[in-house]
């Protein structure tokens, strides 16, 4: 079973690749879908601003591909909010395999803003693969600075100002708010039950 990194040029691409190596998990770094061909399940990593993501989605043919995907699709930070319908961030309309918008999140006296650093996942919803494992109030690694409002697909969630998705869920697309592989043995299992629930 091989996994496709999606290659969006970002940052968290080498920790999310550095991840699936310590899990003994095989990857391809796929830049356009036709080199993802054969592998089993995608996961769509991201940092940075939602509109020149999504430009190059489009560029490299991905954002068309994924919305006629069926292979398990793991969208992480960035990655989990191009999942969505539209971002106000730079008012653009994302790749639209969940249902909802992204929002500028605003933390009022909860702390700074962006949103940066550990945070816990509550309020589990009942036979998610991606949790299993896992105990709510466990801690995972936060950083973005738009996010998701809990919503219908919301499976965990965090609070930093308002309630805030940090598992999103629609059949086999999912998406994680936080850095999984950044999140120390929580992150990893969450990864290995990924990789593990898609084989």
């Amino acid at each position: 079973m091989t996994t496709a990194i999606i290659d969006t040029s970002t940052a968290n691409i080498a920790s999310v690749r550095y991840a699936l190596e310590r899990l003994q998990a095989p990857y391809v770094l796929s830049r356009t879908p036709d080199e993802a061909g054969a592998c089993d399940r995608l996961i769509l990593p991201g940092v940075g601003a939602a509109g020149p993501a999504m430009h190059r989605l489009e560029l490299t043919g991905w954002a068309d591909a994924l919305r006629s995907e069926t292979r398990p699709l793991l969208g992480v930070c960035l990655g989990m909010q191009l999942l969505f319908e539209h971002s106000v961030e730079s008012d653009c309309d994302l790749l639209g395999l969940i249902p909802g918008r992204i929002e500028k999140l605003d933390p009022g006296e909860a702390g700074p803003w962006p949103h940066m650093g550990w945070n816990t996942l509550t309020d589990f919803a009942d036979g998610e693969v991606l949790l299993e494992g896992i105990s709510e109030r466990e801690r995972v690694y936060f950083v973005h600075g738009f996010y998701a409002p809990v919503g219908d697909h919301t499976v965990a969630q965090t609070r930093y100002g308002p309630a805030i998705t940090a598992i999103a869920r629609k059949g086999r697309v999912a998406g994680c708010q936080f850095h999984p592989e950044r999140s120390a043995d929580v992150g990893a299992r969450i990864l290995k039950n990924f990789l593990e629930a898609a084989a």
